[in-house]
């Protein structure tokens, strides 16, 4: 069940780039953001409206917190970073989430991971690195101001991802994503209607109603139910289990790619591997009830492990 969840959200967060990217034709990257928050929020109103009782200030806090972190930020980070980097950079910089949540995690959150989970996280790591570097030749549209965008996203994801570990691990996933909105849908429907000029492009721009439409998919599917699936994850595994599905982002990316027309290259499947071998090793317990673990860790530590 974990690995099926992990791979849906690899496959609809992987296909969300090229909806901001066609978003961003038609919006400005504040209203992409705005927007994509307002949606969600709209469509998890009812879901939130049966929920909305009986909760603790502590959780409304916590609640508000996510939905800040977790959604409201990264959505308006990552519309504004693609407007100056590529999607594959994007995909790398993203990829740094799960190595976040294990740092914040050790630093703040008490989780003590075992080595080889460490060396997970690195091996994966190195897989979405080398994939995307393959697949883009190693040409990189790269400008700091931009990258530190994404890298800021991905601390947010982090910090999210403990949380909900730590605090909300007795809370309903489909709760924590309807409440977290609940909170922060107001502030983002605040800032388009009164910060942008939303109201203006909608009547003027012809590609307008196409745009929002971008968006109700991005938003309903990768966002609304995608966090649904990812919060339930966090609760059956651990944060950085979860986090590596940004490991598989640019596996997806390739794959869309390999659909368009792309040139097939046998690099790709080593570096796909490492991805998984790296997973692997994040979420296995003990490597001796898990051989294909033992096997790579085996490797590539050999004096750490012997039978």
């Amino acid at each position: 069940m974990p690995w099926l969840i992990l791979f849906l959200l690899a496959l609809v967060w992987g296909s969300s780039f090229i909806l901001i990217k066609r978003s961003l034709d038609v919006f400005s990257p504040g209203e992409v953001g705005a927007l994509r928050v307002i949606i969600t929020w709209l469509f998890l109103l009812p879901f939130a409206l049966k929920r909305f009782r009986n909760h603790s200030l502590r959780k409304w806090m916590l609640f508000l917190t996510v939905g800040t972190i977790g959604s409201l930020l990264p959505a308006f980070l990552f519309a504004a970073a693609q407007k100056g980097i590529d999607s594959s950079l994007a995909g790398i910089l993203n990829s740094l989430t799960p190595l976040f949540t294990l740092l914040l995690g050790m630093a703040f959150f008490k989780t003590r991971p075992k080595w080889f989970n460490v060396a997970g996280v690195f091996i994966g790591l190195s897989g979405a690195l080398g994939l995307v570097s393959v697949s883009g030749n190693g040409n990189f549209s790269f400008n700091m101001g931009f990258a530190i965008l994404i890298i800021i996203a991905a601390i947010c994801y982090a910090i999210n991802v403990n949380i909900i570990k730590a605090f909300l691990q007795d809370v309903e996933p489909i709760t924590i994503t309807a409440m977290s909105f609940f909170t922060v849908g107001p502030l983002a429907a605040v800032y388009l209607f009164g910060g942008t000029s939303f109201v203006v492009s909608v009547g003027s721009n012809p590609k307008a109603i196409q745009g929002l439409g971008y968006l109700a998919i991005l938003a309903i599917g990768g966002t609304g139910l995608a966090l649904m699936l990812f919060n339930r994850l966090i609760q059956i595994t651990s944060a950085v289990f979860a986090s590596s599905v940004t490991y598989f982002i640019p596996v997806v990316a390739v794959m869309w790619g390999i659909a368009d027309g792309e040139r097939f290259r046998a690099g790709f499947i080593v570096w796909i591997c490492l991805v998984i071998a790296g997973v692997l090793l994040v979420n296995t317990k003990s490597l001796t009830k898990n051989r294909f673990a033992k096997a790579v860790s085996g490797f590539i530590a050999p004096e750490k492990y012997k039978d």
